[in-house]
């Protein structure tokens, strides 16, 4: 079964507290990037993977779609996306995404923002998910960057500007990767870029877009955190096709 993180109170709590679980898909950098890569959802049927407090499902029925499906793992952040939902075109179930079973070919559209990483691996899930969506569907989702979930250290350059950058160690080494990331021991999996590509297309998906996803200057501009994320990518937006 997988680590069920966000059942942890601290994490619960610390993730409380982040601008996304505060202010939605405005709070989320990315979610411009991704928006400009998700199909037409009007009459869709879709399915969140991780669907947290539920603030895509909320937006896919506002951009249309049909009828809408929140799967996550976590008992708290189920209980959160009812409390913010009042639509009976949205249902959330619990479930296990590594052992998540789908009735075929019954969706358009397949997302997941910022979950696969959770996972140690990708194959079974893809499978069912390639199962379950109509010829032509959509698959769309995020998962931070494996230069990000690789081990990394902060290294100075030896220009002028004295410039802090990233040294990325042990790219290859794939595997789990522990972190106190708002709570201890967060267990997240680290895989290659080129690893998560042909696990898409092994399981039958034609790749559309794939972005390494970093803040632009104005973003910056507007939020001066977000300038560290410049120095590599943080994110992978990716979407691909049955």
């Amino acid at each position: 079964m997988s680590q069920n993180i966000y059942d942890n109170q601290a994490f619960f709590d610390g993730y409380a507290q982040l601008p996304r679980s505060q202010r939605g898909l405005d709070g989320a950098p990315e979610w411009a990037a991704i928006q400009a890569m998700l199909p037409d959802l009007s009459g869709k049927r879709v399915i969140d993977l991780g669907c947290g407090y539920g603030w895509f499902c909320r937006s896919a029925r506002a951009a249309g779609a049909a009828e809408v499906v929140g799967v996550d793992l976590s008992e708290k952040m189920l209980a959160r996306a009812r409390e913010l939902t009042d639509d009976a075109g949205i249902s959330y179930r619990l479930d296990d995404l590594e052992q998540l079973a789908l009735p075929a070919q019954t969706f358009d559209l397949v997302y997941s923002s910022l979950t696969l990483h959770y996972l140690p691996d990708l194959a079974p899930l893809l499978a069912a998910i390639h199962h379950a969506l109509q010829p032509g569907g959509w698959l769309v989702f995020s998962t931070e960057h494996p230069i990000y979930t690789c081990p990394t250290r902060q290294a100075w350059l030896t220009d002028d500007e004295g410039q802090r950058s990233w040294a990325v160690n042990n790219y290859q080494n794939e595997g789990p990767r522990i972190s106190n990331w708002l709570a201890d021991g967060v267990r997240k999996y680290h895989r290659t870029l080129g690893t998560t590509l042909n696990a898409l297309m092994a399981a039958g998906f034609t790749l559309r877009h794939v972005e390494e996803w970093g803040p632009g200057a104005q973003q910056i501009a507007a939020t001066p955190a977000l300038a560290e994320e410049a120095q590599r990518p943080m994110l992978v937006l990716v979407s691909a096709q049955r």
